[in-house]
């Protein structure tokens, strides 16, 4: 009955002005340059943070978010101007000024009928975020978009749609702590390092490395087919003993001495989610999974680099090898691709596509994203931590995410979407 209910809850919102939000001195104008390494993931991301708050102030809580915004655009000056293409036909930002868009609006209920938002419900939490209207493409929506949903319990919600091509997770998790900073009135604890030249391409670009992560495969299981269906959207929480029994598993017959959480994960998600596809044995699969190389580059990225460090790379095989062979042969796939990442095969990347403009390829793919490492949790505008945040949907059909879950963070709920009879097979393959 209470399930019903849940499924029939329909969120109001009243949204008020649409407004910019300069940065509150003057900043650098002109175009501001973004590395190959952002090019490849132009997408918007969309998240919500959701915050109790005590009769402290509550009225003024979107004017303070707002003048923190305002000061803190000084030091993330790029994030005021908007996308275009360059000379060389690559994005690129015109640091004009203008604005973060923000808009103040307020819901029909109380915060706690939202429920838990651990797995992406567009419907529900799409409207916690403002979507520029008319919008046909990434250039017409400014890189930072901000809601401020109030709710009757006092309680609010943050919703941000940010364009991945700005920053990865753990430069978009240090631009929004350092907005939280600025609202309480303290000074930065990761100033950003705006110049992303330090990424660019070798004159003349060197491939070094075969980059599979952008190689199209031949759809011989006809997936497309399958994805016509409707896509049913799960989040499976792995809770700490049950990731030890998983890395056990992965090295239980001693193929492997020593595996990671992720790697162990990563690979058990690759297995079940083909085996859920019934790709055919012949089919290629292929995993791709974003590597921070920050403290791998040589010399490592400077501390508060603002924008992507991360790099894709890749394992690819058979399904057919997938599925017949042990987890820890997923595993080592996983492991492989994770010591593959170093300085030369960063630089062959940031010269690959400098070469080619190639986009990874996302045919008969898993890409997995992991958020687990992430402390969005930790942001606090003055009114204490949220209580819980997340995505509000996944980019792609082929996207995973790992986040991390519960009071100690020690969880991983693994959210995902898969047409609806793929979606039971999974299920079924989750168990351990």
């Amino acid at each position: 009955m209470i399930v019903e209910l849940k499924e029939k809850f329909e969120l109001s919102i009243k949204q008020g002005e649409i407004t910019l939000v300069p940065p509150a001195e003057e900043t650098d104008k002109g175009l501001y340059y973004l590395s190959n390494l952002d090019q490849n993931i132009a997408v918007i991301v969309q998240t919500v943070y959701c915050f109790k708050s005590d009769d402290k102030g509550k009225e003024r809580v979107a004017e303070v978010i707002k003048e923190a915004l305002a000061k803190v655009l000084v030091q993330y000056y790029p994030l005021a101007g908007r996308l275009t293409i360059s000379s060389k036909g690559k994005l690129i930002v015109n640091c004009t000024g203008e604005g973060a868009v923000f808009v103040e609006a307020t819901a029909d209920c109380e915060m706690e009928d939202i429920g838990d938002i651990t797995k992406p419900d567009p419907m529900t939490l799409g409207k916690l975020v403002y979507n520029i209207p008319g919008a046909k493409n990434i250039l017409e929506i400014p890189p930072l978009v901000a809601q401020v949903t109030n709710f009757k319990c006092g309680g609010f919600i943050l919703g941000l749609a940010m364009n991945h091509c700005m920053f990865d997770g753990l430069g978009a998790m240090e631009f929004v702590n350092s907005w939280g900073e600025t609202a309480r009135g303290l000074p930065l604890a990761v100033p950003p390092f705006t110049d992303r030249r330090v990424l660019e391409a070798r004159n003349p670009p060197l491939i070094t490395f075969p980059h599979h992560e952008f190689a199209e495969i031949e759809d011989i299981s006809d997936t497309c087919n399958l994805y016509q269906e409707e896509m049913l959207y799960k989040s499976f929480c792995f809770e700490p003993d049950k990731l030890e029994r998983l890395k056990r598993k992965a090295m239980e017959e001693g193929a492997l001495k020593k595996c990671t959480t992720f790697e162990a994960l990563s690979g058990f998600v690759w297995k079940a989610r083909t085996g859920a596809l019934k790709l055919q044995p012949d089919q290629k699969t292929k995993l791709l999974f974003a590597v921070d190389g920050r403290s791998r580059f040589n010399p490592p990225l400077p501390k508060g680099y603002f924008g992507n460090g991360i790099v894709l790379t890749n394992s690819l095989c058979s399904a057919g090898e997938l599925m017949e062979r042990p987890l820890s042969f997923a595993v080592g796939l996983v492991q492989k691709a994770v010591n593959m990442v170093t300085d030369e095969y960063m630089r062959s990347a940031i010269d690959y596509f400098e070469a080619t403009r190639a986009r990874p390829s996302l045919t008969s793919t898993l890409l997995i994203t992991t958020w687990s490492r992430l402390s969005f949790h930790t942001t606090d505008f003055g009114w204490g931590e949220p209580i819980q945040s997340g995505p509000v949907s996944l980019p792609e059909k082929e996207v995973t995410l790992f986040l991390s879950h519960g009071k100690e963070r020690k969880s991983i709920n693994v959210l995902l979407g898969l047409p609806g009879p793929a979606m039971l097979k999974f299920q079924e393959l989750m168990e351990i």
